[in-house]
C-alpha cells in the first residue's frame, strides 16, 4: 500500500516540513537584529514605549512569521489538535537536537589555517565568529522553546472554542483571533526567560520590546488574512470537498 497516495499524508508531510524547516531556521537566523525602516529605505520611527526609546528594531526571525501563521492555521483547521501537538513537539526535539549538534561543532578543535582565512573579509577570527553566531546562550534556547510550546498550544486551544462559536464561517476570526491571543503570550515568555531571567532587563525593557515585537505579528497577521482564504481555497481544491470536509469535521471532534 503507497500512503504517499492519500492526499491528506501527502499534505500533513508538505505542511509538517515548512512547519518545521521554519521553526529550526528561526532559532538561526533570529540571533540577527534588523531594522525594518533601513530596509524598507524610510527615516528610523522613534518613539517611548513604557519609558523606552524605541525603533522598529526585529530579530530577523520575524521574516518567517508569514509562513508560521499560514502554516498554523491550515494544521489546525485540517489536522486539529493533535497534528498541531505531534508537529510541535517534534519540532522542538529537532530543534534540540540542532542544538547540541552546533554545540558539538564549536568546540571541535579549528583548523589553523581555517582561523584566520576570511581575515581580509573583515573576520579576524572565523572559530570566534562562528561560536558567537551560533552559539546562543541556554537562556535564549530555553526561553524560545518554552515561549514556541506555550504559543502552539494556546493557539489551538483558542482556534477550536472560536471554530465551536463560528462553525465553518468566518475563517478570519478563529485563524487571526487564536494567533493574536498565543502571540502576544509567546512575544513576552520568551523575553522574561531569555532576558528579564537570563540578563537581567528591566521590566519598562521586556514590555517595550514585547509590545514592539507583537505591534509587528499584529500587523502582519491582519495584513495576511486575505492569503489565509487563498491558502484553504486552493487545499480544498486540491483534496476535494468532501475528503476536505471530513478532515475539518475530524479535525474539530478530535479537539
Amino acid at each position: 500500500m503507497n500512503i504517499l497516495a492519500k492526499k491528506e499524508i501527502k499534505l500533513f508531510l508538505l505542511l509538517g516540513g515548512f512547519f518545521i524547516a521554519n521553526a529550526i531556521i528561526a532559532e538561526f537566523i533570529g540571533v540577527k537584529i534588523f531594522s525594518l525602516e533601513a530596509t524598507l529605505g524610510i527615516a528610523p520611527l522613534s518613539y517611548m514605549l513604557f519609558g523606552e526609546q524605541m525603533s522598529f528594531n526585529l530579530t530577523a526571525g520575524v521574516i518567517l512569521w508569514p509562513v508560521v501563521f499560514i502554516m498554523t492555521d491550515i494544521i489546525n483547521e485540517y489536522y486539529g489538535k493533535k497534528g498541531v501537538q505531534f508537529l510541535s513537539y517534534l519540532a522542538v526535539g529537532l530543534i534540540s537536537f540542532a542544538f547540541l549538534m552546533v554545540f558539538a561543532a564549536i568546540h571541535l578543535a579549528p583548523a589553523d589555517w581555517w582561523i584566520d582565512s576570511a581575515s581580509n573579509q573583515g573576520v579576524p577570527n572565523f572559530q570566534m565568529a562562528f561560536a558567537k553566531i551560533f552559539g546562543q546562550g541556554l537562556w535564549i534556547i530555553l526561553g524560545s522553546l518554552v515561549a514556541f510550546l506555550i504559543g502552539q498550544m494556546l493557539d489551538v486551544a483558542v482556534f477550536h472554542k472560536l471554530k465551536k462559536i463560528t462553525g465553518e464561517q468566518k475563517i478570519w476570526l478563529r485563524a487571526t483571533g487564536s494567533t493574536l491571543v498565543s502571540q502576544f503570550v509567546d512575544s513576552f515568555v520568551v523575553l522574561i526567560i531569555a532576558f528579564k531571567l537570563g540578563a537581567d532587563w528591566s521590566w519598562a525593557l521586556v514590555l517595550a520590546v514585547g509590545f514592539n515585537n507583537y505591534f509587528y505579528k499584529f500587523f502582519v497577521a491582519v495584513v495576511l488574512t486575505p492569503i489565509i482564504y487563498l491558502a484553504h481555497s486552493l487545499i480544498d481544491r486540491y483534496l476535494g470537498k468532501e475528503l476536505a470536509d471530513k478532515m475539518k469535521n475530524e479535525a474539530s471532534e478530535s479537539h
